[in-house]
């Protein structure tokens, strides 16, 4: 077996290649695909792994990365509104390469559409489904780690603004779901499944605040806005437009249930406990710091 990571300089792709290593996998065996030559470089000094410089957008760069590759984990391209393209250069280079399965890094409950992230990888579900590769799909939910900014602001200003209401989120970290997707690369039991990946914890805005206090070593004020009033604070603030109405979307979609669900199948696929919002957290900030 020899599995590829598509987006190995990135941060998730950073811990897939850490865990698929952690879980046996020989360094002969995995190979790291990105963008990055700096960051390939010191992946294959480090852990002594193959590495392609290849891009998304490149196609003509994609089937000699998989050369030989018999699982690719194709984790979702940043660049939203151009994932499509980009995802569909993958499958088609997975499938000339001759690939025997895909592992695809979706997002929870892609097919409700409750998200503005979701058509893309809806999209995404449907190209992999078509092109007749066995996959297996991981639909990851929200990751703790989005919220260290949130975090940052509220160490300079102690507060902590949101339109989320009472919505709930059932984050995790990124080394869990990086877990999972090790865990479905090299057990082919999983080939042709969808798994809902969350955390095991719902948790309320009350419950970030408070680690936000415990990690700062300050009390930080929830302040609940409504949907136009955090637009025009975050706008305030200097903030692109696109991006606000992005992250005040994302808000609607936390107040309307849409990250909520606590499915249990990343604990059961990893065979761990997803890891607490505040352990994540701080150890986010002390990385940082």
């Amino acid at each position: 077996m020899t599995v590829a990571v598509t987006g190995a300089t990135g941060l998730l792709g950073r811990h897939v290649l850490d865990e698929l290593l952690g879980r046996g996998l020989e360094p002969g065996q995995l190979r790291a695909v990105g963008r990055n030559t700096t960051v390939l470089d010191a992946l294959d000094a480090e852990l002594g792994i193959d590495t392609v410089q290849a891009a998304y957008d490149a196609p003509e760069t994609l089937v000699p990365a998989f050369d030989g590759v018999s699982t690719v984990v194709l984790i979702s391209s940043s660049e939203a509104g151009r994932r499509i393209g980009q995802h569909r250069n993958v499958i088609a280079a997975a499938r000339a390469a001759g690939v025997e399965r895909l592992v695809y890094t979706s997002l929870l409950h892609a097919d409700r559409k409750q998200i503005s992230l979701a058509a893309e990888h809806e999209a995404t579900e449907e190209l992999i489904a078509e092109s007749g590769l066995p996959a297996t799909i991981l639909r990851n939910g929200w990751f703790s780690e989005n919220y260290l900014g949130a975090l940052q602001q509220a160490g300079t200003t102690g507060i902590h603004l949101t339109s989320v209401g009472d919505g709930l989120v059932a984050s995790a970290s990124r080394r869990d779901y990086a877990a999972a997707a090790a865990v479905a690369a090299l057990e082919d039991t999983h080939a042709e499944r969808t798994y809902e990946l969350s955390g095991d914890v719902a948790w309320p805005q009350t419950e970030l605040v408070s680690a936000f206090g415990s990690i700062l070593g300050r009390e930080v004020e929830l302040r609940q806005l409504s949907r136009d009033e955090h637009a025009a604070a975050l706008t305030e603030s200097g903030l692109d437009p696109a991006v606000v109405q992005f992250l005040v979307g994302i808000d609607a979609s936390c107040r309307a249930g849409a990250l909520a669900d606590t499915t249990g199948d990343l604990s059961r696929l990893t065979g761990r406990p997803t890891t607490p919002l505040a352990d994540t957290l701080r150890e986010g900030h002390a990385t940082a710091a």
